[in-house]
């Protein structure tokens, strides 16, 4: 018996089924998508903060975290809401090397736009940015903001844009993920979409010890009683907790 079926599927730990049900659920994964894809894998260095996270695993010589980067099956899955609901205008928390705003840039229409926020933007300048600036076209839709998220969404709604998003993803610091929770919804427009990744975090939610682990679980329960929501928590990579807000 498997000892866990919680896992992104570049995880070296991922089980038949889930590279199974990967296969068969990123034929749309493109090939720029996979070379940046690539690229992270093989050249971002993680910040030591999260040395000591659930599923941290190394290589000979690098650690990765599962947690930092988008597993295609969930980019493949969000690119699919922005497809059924017809978004123009998304949120993107948490930039790492810009794997999930490029995927949402290539979904979006001609006058799309990614609003991608991160405290950080070495890995995206060493790692994303020379694949991304390859698909001018894409590039131009994503605006990348250098800074504080929950300033940056706080500004998106001071600025009068409540109501005018149509999906966010939410994968950056765990601890203020209720937070985004509550300033995304603000900002979605009624049908929008909002996409939680590492929901699970390595099955420790179940049983939450740490602080990011408790935090993730309270956003789950949060959006499990939110009457404002319909709201699906699903194991599909790390897990993903797929939120719509009611018309």
């Amino acid at each position: 018996m498997a000892t866990t079926v919680v896992s992104k599927s570049y995880n070296k730990k991922a089980t038949p089924i889930i590279q199974y049900t990967t296969e068969l659920s990123t034929a749309s994964f493109t090939p720029l998508q996979k070379e940046l894809l690539d690229a992270t894998l093989s050249k971002a260095h993680l910040p030591g903060s999260i040395r000591n996270a659930p599923f941290a695993w190394f290589t000979k010589d690098k650690l990765f975290n599962t947690g930092m980067l988008g597993a295609p099956e969930v980019l493949e899955m969000g690119k699919s809401m922005i497809n059924l609901n017809q978004s123009k205008k998304v949120l993107d928390i948490g930039t790492f090397t810009g794997a999930s705003a490029l995927a949402w840039a290539i979904e979006l229409p001609k006058d799309g736009k990614v609003i991608s926020m991160d405290v950080d933007h070495t890995q995206l300048e060493k790692v994303g940015l020379p694949v991304i600036n390859k698909a001018p076209e894409l590039k131009t839709k994503i605006d990348f903001r250098l800074g504080s998220a929950v300033d940056t969404l706080k500004s998106l709604i001071a600025n009068g844009e409540s109501g005018s998003f149509g999906f966010a993803f939410i994968d950056a610091d765990k601890e203020n993920y209720p937070n985004y929770y509550e300033l995304c919804l603000q900002l979605l427009c009624p049908g929008g979409v909002i996409m939680v990744d590492n929901a699970l975090w390595g099955g420790s939610v179940v049983e939450p010890v740490e602080e990011s682990s408790k935090a993730i679980d309270k956003l789950n329960r949060i959006a499990s009683a939110d009457s404002r929501v319909h709201n699906t928590l699903l194991n599909v990579g790390d897990g993903v907790h797929l939120i719509v807000k009611k018309h």
